[in-house]
């Protein structure tokens, strides 16, 4: 009886290892081989400080992070970008690829959109620079001041949305974010050794 239960225990740990081994532990080792291409740069401690919010905020939940080829939708047709490799996401941990497409992917955000005052209006009411938009606005990002300090970003409101003799500026935490949807750009050319393994 002892040694049925111990097969039979054995026999769980070892499926979980392996299961874990095969769906964890090589793919994590495969990736780990991938260079970073070559104009693919590091995240400051300003922008890793911005992907946190990001996250926080659920942005992953209505925007990808991944071109996807020709064949696989409509991203070459929208001129997102070449489609994703992996080694475009070397400093990304945890990838965040998302899986829903409400709002645009913004693997390549940057590059379409480079304006920072574009970014800090587009959080503070989307619809003011996107007719239409159903993204909801993230106005707790920033605050009012009867005054804007030196250094401070300004947001270049329309008159009709300006709060009477105060200015908008943009927090923390927006200028952290919107420095993380800055270095969204993943338009530099790659080699065929970035999109596969050293020696593959």
């Amino acid at each position: 009886m002892f040694f049925r239960s111990f097969l039979f225990f054995f026999g769980v740990l070892a499926t979980l290892l392996l299961g874990w081994a095969g769906l964890v532990g090589m793919p994590d080792a495969m990736i780990s081989e991938i260079p970073p291409p070559e104009g693919l740069q590091r995240y400051t401690a300003e922008q890793l400080y911005g992907r946190s919010i990001y996250i926080r905020e659920g942005c992953l939940y209505c925007h990808s992070q991944q071109v996807r080829p020709e064949g696989f939708g409509s991203d070459q047709a929208r001129f997102w970008g070449r489609p994703s490799v992996p080694g475009d996401y070397v400093f990304d941990k945890p990838h965040l690829l998302g899986t829903m497409r409400t709002g645009p992917d913004l693997l390549n955000i940057a590059a379409r959109q480079p304006s920072e005052q574009w970014h800090m209006l587009h959080l503070y009411d989307p619809r003011i620079v996107v007719p239409g938009s159903i993204m909801p606005p993230f106005s707790w990002l920033f605050e009012k001041k009867p005054t804007a300090a030196p250094g401070d970003i300004v947001l270049n409101l329309p008159d009709s949305l300006k709060p009477d003799g105060r200015a908008i500026v943009a927090g923390r935490d927006a200028k952290a974010l919107v420095a993380y949807l800055l270095s969204l750009d993943r338009t530099y050319p790659i080699s065929q050794g970035t999109a596969t393994l050293k020696g593959k």
